[in-house]
């Protein structure tokens, strides 16, 4: 068992609200193309599609104080080493130079120059991608915080904030998508170990072999300590794994086609 169901609701609630907030956000960006104009008319319009984002919106604020509630939890109650073993130990998503060694050491590795490193429980992308959510959703949703209530904040921010908050809110939305949509979907379902689809995150289980392989220091750990079997699990049900793919197929199918859109937009404007 490696993500419990906790960890595997929180993500649902992103996969559901930064889906939502892409196919709603973008027709609103690229309003002037054919094929937004052709989404938000069925979605309900655009004044329904603004609905649907600020609905999207609040379940984004949702997830990530969930988040932080349980982070304070696990540090609080949940620990088992002193606080800054833990902080920078290998069960933690704060980087630390073990990281930056797996970064030199993975371009080695892609040159032909080492061996592939050994990684841990968390990969230096993973770390990346979580902290990628906490300036995502500091920037997108504050910024976006002052357009949905512009005349609460009108009071006491100055005309020029709202501008440099359209801005902020479109651009980094189209970064996260981006992001999200091409670096995210390699690493995580589309590089070879993968493909097509890894429903670790829908099942919570991956196989003995798949600890061994990919995270060798982890299992290691894990043996030494005889912590192996406190994880060990059945494994995921033949329907358990028919709604993983169903769900993860139309999750990133979706979010296949929107990139299309997006390199076909840009390069139109560019034009």
């Amino acid at each position: 068992m490696r993500f419990i169901y906790y960890h595997r609701f929180l993500h649902a609630l992103i996969i559901t609200s930064f889906l939502g907030l892409v196919l709603t956000g973008m027709p609103l960006k690229y309003s002037e193309t054919g094929w937004a104009q052709t989404l938000a008319n069925y979605l309900g319009g655009i004044q329904t599609a603004g609905f649907i984002h600020r609905v999207c919106g609040v379940i984004t604020f949702l997830y990530f104080f969930l988040h932080i509630f349980y982070a304070l939890y696990y540090v609080i109650r949940l620990r088992e080493e002193p606080f800054f073993k833990w902080l920078f130990g290998p069960n933690s998503m704060v980087p630390w130079i073990k990281d930056l060694e797996d970064v030199v050491g993975h371009i080695r590795w892609f040159l032909g120059k080492g061996e592939r490193p050994k990684f841990d429980r968390f990969t230096y992308w993973e770390k990346f991608d979580y902290f990628a959510v906490f300036w995502g959703v500091g920037i997108i949703g504050i910024s976006g915080l002052f357009l949905w209530f512009p005349v609460f904040f009108s009071k006491f921010l100055p005309g020029w904030v709202f501008n440099v908050a359209i801005i902020l809110h479109s651009d980094e939305a189209l970064l996260a998508a981006g992001f999200i949509f091409t670096i995210h979907f390699f690493n995580t379902h589309l590089r070879p170990e993968k493909f097509p689809l890894d429903d670790v995150i829908f099942t919570g289980r991956i196989t003995e072999e798949e600890l061994m392989h990919e995270r060798p220091l982890e299992y290691k750990r894990l043996v030494e300590k005889g912590k192996l079997e406190s994880i060990r699990t059945t494994p995921p049900t033949k329907t358990l794994r028919i709604w993983s793919r169903i769900i993860g197929f139309t999750a990133y199918g979706v979010g296949l086609i929107m990139i299309l859109f997006i390199v076909y937009s840009a390069l139109r404007e560019i034009h």
